[in-house]
């Protein structure tokens, strides 16, 4: 009959125990890998479809310039030029404004603003 000693664990039970630990260990952190992939796919998307948002409405403003600006040349063709000093001043102040909007590079606002300055 085998003598069972008291106090510290035999090698197997130790290495049970440290089996266990280490299993416990390797679940946890593969249940921290998973939710940090699973947050950072969730930004990923986010970042899409906000990115997805942004281009529709540059679509949308560039699509609306072009609306007004095939409108215009039509409208004021005979003002008085008495007049033509406030609408200088309200097409460059549109001409900012698409700029602003990222609609014109700075190189079609220079041209536009040229153009109407004479």
């Amino acid at each position: 009959m085998p003598i069972r000693r008291v106090g510290r664990p035999g090698l197997i039970g130790l290495a049970a125990r440290t089996a266990v630990v280490a299993g416990t260990a390797s679940a946890v952190s593969g249940a921290m890998s998973n939710n940090r992939q699973r947050k950072q796919q969730s930004e990923y998307e986010q970042q899409q479809y906000q990115a997805a948002q942004q281009q529709a409405a540059m679509q949308q403003a560039a699509q609306q310039a072009v609306a007004q600006q095939q409108a215009a040349p039509a409208a004021p063709a005979a003002p008085a030029p008495a007049a033509g000093g406030v609408d200088i001043v309200a097409e460059l102040q549109k001409l900012a404004a698409l700029k602003d909007a990222g609609v014109l590079s700075d190189a079609e606002f220079a041209a536009a603003k040229a153009k109407l300055l004479g």
